[in-house]
């Protein structure tokens, strides 16, 4: 008797060529190890070499493949070389993932260079790399482009407005941008996750910790996870949207 198919085939990572922004701390860099790990080609940048470093030597100690270069996302010229390299080291592009990002407060009590740096790194970033990446995709018919943002978008808590409208934008630009380049074969989807142990929090390792035992914050392991798991679903099936959080962030 035939047995039923209990679970649906699962895309290959093996092989793929991903640029992922903000890969050399927190979310980004767990998502690198992780799909490093399944085969993939990882090209990551970040705006200072020792963490780079460190994430690339991991990545090729554990056996993964993995390239990258110092830049900075909120500079136009950082970007464009970024997808220089990464064309002479991929020799293509599959998936990009974007995940740099800054912190940032009320818009009351930043100055007027730090908030605009925030929106340029946070925000013109990830249109920035986009944009580069469709014109990569577009051609070929196939890619995905997974976007990092945050439950901040929903939430909107207090003192929080400049990093708010970053991640609330990128939530609009997942939505919209779907609709342009899905029937061009390209999948688009937004990742949110709630409060996550990473560089970005003004919390101590151990804090983190302890928080992460009790279920009031995840790991950037977590999230690594869940994009893993966007990434491998069959090319009829769009993972649009996914909110992450910790057990006991109720908001």
């Amino acid at each position: 008797m035939e047995q039923p198919n209990i679970h649906t085939p699962f895309e290959s990572l093996d092989g793929k060529r991903i640029i992922i922004t903000g890969g050399t701390t927190g979310i980004g860099r767990a998502i690198a190890n992780l799909l490093a790990a399944e085969g993939a080609h990882i090209f990551t940048f970040g705006r200072h070499p020792e963490p780079l470093d460190e994430t690339l030597n991991a990545i090729r100690n554990a056996g993964g493949k993995a390239d990258g270069t110092t830049a900075d996302s909120a500079s136009p010229d950082d970007i464009r070389r970024v997808f220089q390299e990464a064309d002479a080291k991929l020799g293509g592009l599959d998936i990009l993932i974007n995940c740099a990002a800054l912190g940032a407060g009320s818009l009351s009590e930043m100055g007027d260079a730090d908030w605009r740096y925030v929106i340029d790194t946070n925000l013109v970033g990830y249109l920035a790399t986009t944009k580069e990446a469709l014109s990569r995709l577009e051609p070929q018919q196939k890619g995905h482009i997974v976007l990092v943002g945050s439950m901040s978008a929903n939430v909107r808590e207090e003192g929080s407005s400049v990093y708010v409208a970053t991640k609330a934008a990128i939530q609009g630009l997942a939505e919209s941008l779907r609709k342009e380049v899905n029937p061009k074969g390209i999948k688009i989807s937004l990742v949110e996750p709630g409060a996550v142990g990473s560089d970005m929090q003004a919390t101590t390792p151990e804090e983190e910790r302890q928080k992460q035992e009790t279920g009031e914050m995840l790991q950037a392991e977590d999230i690594a996870v869940c994009v893993q798991y966007i990434l491998t679903q069959p090319q009829r099936c769009d993972v649009v949207s996914v909110q992450i959080r910790p057990h006991l962030q109720l908001i």
